[in-house]
């Protein structure tokens, strides 16, 4: 079958993979349909590499259910998916303790077992979500990303009238803050990016103000935006060491800081930001993975009702579509940055 599988650092490769088997009878091979490039996976093709070099890469999809094992009950032949890319052993202390996304054992597919950069995959029935027949493809393969954003939302207290800022508001995990806010009931939704077209993005999925940090003051126009009181609820979406060292300077005093992203290299903090963590009583919540119990949780069945009922819009965050075989060349293109391309989805088929 058709795959990228990632070698190393800015090392992925169009090649012929095995396609998989029924091997357990909790087993299901899915037929990929649509596959997206994580804001994670960008990071770790320039800086990291591969976990297992050769590895079929990537975590994002949705698609047709094959062939099922004999012990799957609830799915069939025809079944549309998405995929959860969360692999958990079951016997693991904090997922018997129905905490899951604190799993000792858990790591995603892609790294140690084959990924979703494929024509096909197997995976567990626990890790495939049943969709609607009319939801397209292109936006169920976005539906892990936005359960990682509400998995981060429900770990604060975020409620109806407050003011959330988002740093890295322009990218996938950002654009899907921008829109969770609104829905959860954000009075001012207040989006920072480097990037000007990305922030006309995220006012069309429904921030209230855009700051430019490159030519503005986000200190004060966070405070201007807000009567001086600053946000109530900060996402940390950007996942760099800069936006990570300085986002606590927009929160209000007793408000909260929720990290996102993953900044891959050590975290510097100037003391004035840091003192803002004491002397405004802040909470700092950290978040990972997109998964509770019971697993995979209430992130993904309430991602597809939103984005089913067209309350989530990806459709403005996909800039790009295509074949699999250009995903080699795409990587490359977002490692150069000289064109706006936000959300991207591959096709295995032809």
């Amino acid at each position: 079958m058709k795959s990228l599988k990632l070698y190393g650092a800015r090392d992925i490769r169009f090649e012929e993979a095995e396609k998989p088997q029924i091997l357990d009878g909790k087993d299901v091979i899915v037929k990929i349909k649509a596959c997206g490039i994580c804001g994670s996976d960008i990071s770790r093709y320039k800086k990291l590499g591969a976990v297992t070099p050769g590895q079929v890469w990537g975590h994002e999809f949705a698609g047709v259910v094959e062939q099922v094992g004999d012990q799957v009950t609830d799915l069939k032949v025809g079944d549309h998916v998405a995929g959860c890319p969360a692999l958990i052993e079951e016997d693991d202390y904090y997922y018997r303790a129905g905490q899951p996304a604190r799993a000792n054992s858990l790591h995603a597919i892609g790294a140690k077992e084959p990924g979703g950069f494929a024509e096909y995959i197997k995976l567990p029935e626990k890790n495939l979500i049943k969709l609607p027949d009319d939801l397209d493809f292109d936006s169920a393969s976005m539906i892990e990303p936005s359960t990682v954003v509400l998995h981060g939302y429900y770990r604060t207290n975020l409620s109806v009238g407050n003011d959330v800022v988002i740093v890295g508001a322009g990218g996938t995990i950002g654009l899907f803050a921008v829109q969770w806010a609104k829905i959860f009931g954000a009075k001012k939704v207040i989006a920072v990016d480097i990037d000007d077209e990305k922030l006309q993005i995220a006012q069309d999925l429904g921030a209230d103000y855009t700051i430019n940090s490159l030519k503005e003051n986000v200190l004060v126009k966070v405070a201007d935006y807000t009567d001086g009181m600053n946000a109530d609820i900060v996402v940390e979406a950007a996942g760099t060491p800069t936006t990570a060292s300085t986002v606590f300077g927009y929160a209000k005093k007793g408000g909260g800081v929720v990290f996102l992203g993953i900044p891959y290299a050590d975290v510097a903090m100037e003391r004035f930001y840091f003192e803002k963590i004491l002397r405004s009583e802040l909470t700092v919540w950290g978040s990972w993975s997109c998964v509770s119990a019971p697993f995979p949780g209430k992130e993904w069945a309430t991602t597809v009702h939103f984005m089913h009922n067209n309350r989530l819009n990806t459709k403005k965050m996909i800039t790009h579509r295509i074949p699999l075989e250009e995903g080699s060349e795409m990587f490359e293109r977002l490692m150069e940055r000289k064109e706006l391309i936000g959300k991207v989805i591959m096709y295995p088929e032809s």
